[in-house]
């Protein structure tokens, strides 16, 4: 078999923090899609017990289900027995269906947040998690030794309808009562993505009333980045501010794995201030007794309002692989990053803005108010948590400034000195009050700015100093 040969004029392929991805048509393509699927399933072949069971899925973006089609026949050409999943789907779904079926792997087309033009794969293991660095870059290792191999012929492929059994699964996990009782309404932001109807029919059964925005799947999310940050979701906070009694917002990315929650007066609740919400409610209900796994960029409330349950709290580096990694081994109940990801190690190892919204609409009833309420009385007793990103260009200017903070941290940043410094996923520096977060993204060609401060004013001017930092 030949040594594998890159198109001409392409990168080479890596797999980043949340699987491949790429610009479809130049980094995305079918010749190099097949290299991939080929790599994929030597490494397949490779682990214990040799062929099983392998879900293929895709979301709504363009040519999600021809790729998920090439991808189950390339699978049962390496002996797997490929399971495709009906219609366009959430990734938390997949997720669950890998446990549920005892499945070996699952891929899924999906590039999540990124902008439209993007296409991806994601690659799920036996945990129902991302798959591990070392795992990736074993099939970089296949990738880059796989040979032109001839297309696999199409076979008939079992489709199944993974919806369903996932909302049995999920409507056991939350408290319908409360919500039912409460009468609570739902603007759910689905941003055109594969969510639209797997949380709205979730949130009904439990008894919600939901207005559903943007919810038609469209393969171009409506000319913009399928991404719930505060300049997409501005129509939900309008739309909430209008709302009648006990209301709450929440949105949705383009697979459905990360989430954000506007409050019934309008406004977004940061990450942190969410999973902190969630955390707490998780742990006085019981549902979270061991410990609580965390990015490096996750805000310090959450840390904190853990700690007061009585719960062990982990750092990791950016990208939920290395939190999946924890839920599967039991050492955390549960786990959540810096950008909308959060999971319940019960439900999944993956995370889920699904099952998300459903337990802050859970929590919202249960109150009887709005979050804000609870979130004062965790910001008096734990101090208060604001935290952002923004993001910069990537270019070698800003590159070489990166390259010389780390090699040489500030020992101040505007009036604040730096208390550490880390030199991990980028560079991390930790100031009294918070942190700064410098680093390259690992699903596109940007540079990202994480920080946290005590006030909405210092976060923004904490913000900009990033930013000035890569700019010189």
């Amino acid at each position: 078999m030949g040594q594998a040969s890159e198109p001409r004029g392409d990168a080479p392929i890596r797999f980043g923090t949340s699987g491949w991805r790429g610009i479809l048509g130049e980094d995305f393509t079918f010749p190099r899609l097949r290299l991939v699927l080929s790599a994929v399933g030597r490494w397949l072949g490779q682990q214990p017990g040799g062929g099983g069971e392998v879900i293929v899925a895709h979301d709504t973006r363009f040519l999600g289900e021809r790729m998920a089609a090439l991808a189950a026949s390339a699978m049962h050409a390496h002996g797997q027995r490929p399971l495709l999943a009906r219609g366009a789907v959430p990734t938390p779904v997949v997720a669950r269906a890998i446990r549920r079926r005892r499945a070996r792997a699952a891929l899924v087309f999906t590039a999540s947040h990124n902008p439209p033009d993007y296409q991806g794969l994601k690659l799920l293991g036996a945990s129902g998690g991302s798959l591990g660095p070392d795992q990736t870059l074993r099939i970089e290792s296949l990738l880059r030794a796989t040979g032109d191999e001839p297309a696999a012929a199409p076979q008939p492929v079992r489709s199944l309808d993974l919806v369903a059994p996932y909302l049995k699964e999920l409507l056991a996990v939350v408290d319908r009562t409360p919500i039912a009782r409460a009468r609570l309404r739902v603007v759910y932001d689905a941003m055109h993505g594969a969510g639209a109807p797997v949380l709205t029919s979730a949130l009904t059964s439990l008894g919600a009333r939901v207005r559903l925005l943007r919810g038609e799947p469209d393969p171009r999310f409506g000319g913009a980045a399928p991404d719930p940050v505060p300049e997409r979701l501005r129509e939900l906070s309008r739309s909430l501010r209008a709302a009648r009694g006990l209301a709450l917002g929440l949105a949705t990315d383009g697979d459905a794995d990360r989430f954000a929650a506007v409050d019934s007066d309008g406004r977004l609740l940061s990450q942190t201030q969410a999973v902190a919400l969630l955390v707490d409610h998780l742990a006085r209900s019981g549902r979270i007794r061991r410990g609580v796994a965390l990015s490096v960029a996750a805000g310090s409330l959450v840390e904190k309002v853990a700690q007061g349950h009585g719960l062990s709290v982990t750092r990791h580096p950016i990208g939920f692989r290395f939190l999946s990694r924890e839920l599967g081994s039991g050492a955390a109940d549960a786990a959540a990053d810096e950008s909308g990801g959060f999971a319940l190690g019960s439900f999944s190892a993956d995370k889920d803005g699904i099952l998300s919204g459903c337990l802050l609409a859970e929590l919202m009833a249960t109150l009887r108010s709005s979050l804000r309420k609870r979130l004062a009385e965790l910001e008096r007793r734990h101090g208060r948590s604001e935290c952002g990103r923004s993001v910069q260009p990537l270019n070698p200017r800003s590159l070489e400034a990166l390259a010389s903070l780390r090699a040489a941290p500030p020992a101040r940043v505007g009036q604040h000195p730096v208390r550490s410094a880390a030199m991990g996923d980028g560079l991390q520096l930790v100031f009294d009050d918070g942190f700064l977060l410098l680093r390259a993204s690992g699903t596109e060609p940007v540079l990202r700015v994480y920080a946290e401060a005590r006030s909405a004013r210092a976060l923004a001017q904490r913000l900009a100093a990033g930013a000035r930092l890569l700019a010189p």
